[in-house]
């Protein structure tokens, strides 16, 4: 008899979640790669998103930097779906260990998760490039321009990780404990085909791999259950 999802959670003990934009596109935020994502969009721009959105050009462009990050990266109004609340309570049923996400929206927070490893960091933690002063969302998202400290006028920048970063060495090391400790991977909204955050599946000595995602990835054929569909409507069974 074929395995469901729910037979799977209730059999598992630590289950790891891995999750991508598509985990937030049901809270109104666009992913980045799909037919209808801020890649394919037209910006009115002849500049592509990934450098606008890379190290380089933050630096050296720092006010249009933070004019398109506004724009299309902010979304204080985002609420959690069914997929992040469903997430935060098998967390409180202590069935799943940690969430990996590849978001910067802070959304599984926002539903009550704890346990949060953030690959690509958050639009909520910012600091001051001067004297450090870390700060929320509100003051680069109420700024007219480029962000200033209040303390000392130094240029605010969020910490997200742009192109040509490097990913958090301490974040992905935990990411790769957790992984190795768990005997249940469900990964949900991605299309793995960002590294080296995808490669982080490689950690992963479990017994049940499951794929929620609209579209097929690379990792389907080694799944023990691959789901097409909604991550919220799918999870939705776990969000009571």
């Amino acid at each position: 008899m074929a395995k469901t999802l729910g037979t799977i959670v209730a059999l598992s003990h630590q289950i790891v979640f891995f999750g991508g934009a598509g985990v937030s596109t049901e809270s109104g935020i666009p992913d980045f790669r799909s037919a209808d994502g801020l890649y394919n969009q037209e910006l009115g721009a002849s500049i592509p998103p990934e450098e606008i959105l890379s190290h380089s050009f933050f630096v050296s462009h720092t006010a249009e930097f933070f004019a398109y990050y506004r724009t299309h990266l902010l979304h204080p109004q985002a609420r959690p779906n069914q997929a992040h609340l469903a997430l935060a309570e098998l967390e409180r049923r202590e069935k799943l260990s940690a969430v990996i996400t590849q978001n910067i929206d802070g959304l599984h927070q926002m539903a009550g998760s704890r346990a949060v490893l953030e690959l690509h960091g958050s639009v909520h933690r910012n600091h001051c490039l001067a004297c450090g002063r870390h700060y929320g969302l509100d003051l680069v998202a109420a700024s007219p321009g480029i962000p200033r400290c209040p303390a000392c006028a130094g240029v605010v920048r969020p910490d997200v990780v742009l192109y040509e970063e490097s990913l958090d060495p301490g974040v992905m090391s935990q990411a790769v404990r957790e992984l190795a400790g768990a005997d249940t991977l469900i990964v949900g909204g991605t299309s793995l085909a960002v590294y080296p955050a995808a490669g982080l599946l490689q950690a992963f000595r479990g017994r049940e791999l499951v794929l929620i995602n609209r579209e097929p990835t690379p990792a389907d054929r080694l799944a023990t259950l691959v789901i097409r569909g909604s991550i919220g409507q799918t999870l939705a069974e776990f969000a009571d």
